[in-house]
């Protein structure tokens, strides 16, 4: 089994831009109206679709409304991945930090208000 979670937009041109630059994504397909997106190493996908578009039922349609959503991307290098975000110019959500449950983690969000936990797991706390 396999999830990919697809999110109603129609910054579908600022999403792609803000997933390729930022976080090395590639396209696995795309059309006019819809956009999946890989990360780097082809493990996980996400897909971005035009609100209301009248090849999708009515159930496919309703725009994401920017709130109540997170993903969690986990790296190797979030130290590294985390000096890169910020080079970019890349506005933080939450800086580096390390939390007692194990994980070293920071935020950004999305065009879509989607937050962004970027994690690498370590020892948690006793």
């Amino acid at each position: 089994m396999k999830l990919n979670a697809g999110i109603l937009t129609k910054k579908l041109a600022e999403t792609k831009a803000f997933y390729i630059q930022t976080l090395d994504f590639g396209i696995t397909f795309e059309n006019y109206f819809y956009l999946l997106l890989h990360t780097p190493l082809h493990e996980a996908e996400i897909s971005f679709l035009l609100p209301n578009h009248p090849s999708q039922q009515p159930f496919f349609q309703k725009p994401f409304q920017g709130q109540g959503m997170y993903l969690t991307i986990e790296v190797d290098d979030v130290d590294g991945l985390y000096k890169r975000i910020k080079n970019l110019g890349i506005e933080i959500k939450l800086h580096i930090r390390d939390e007692p449950w194990g994980d070293r983690h920071f935020a950004i969000e999305d065009p879509n208000g989607i937050g962004i936990d970027i994690v690498k797991y370590i020892e948690p706390e006793k």
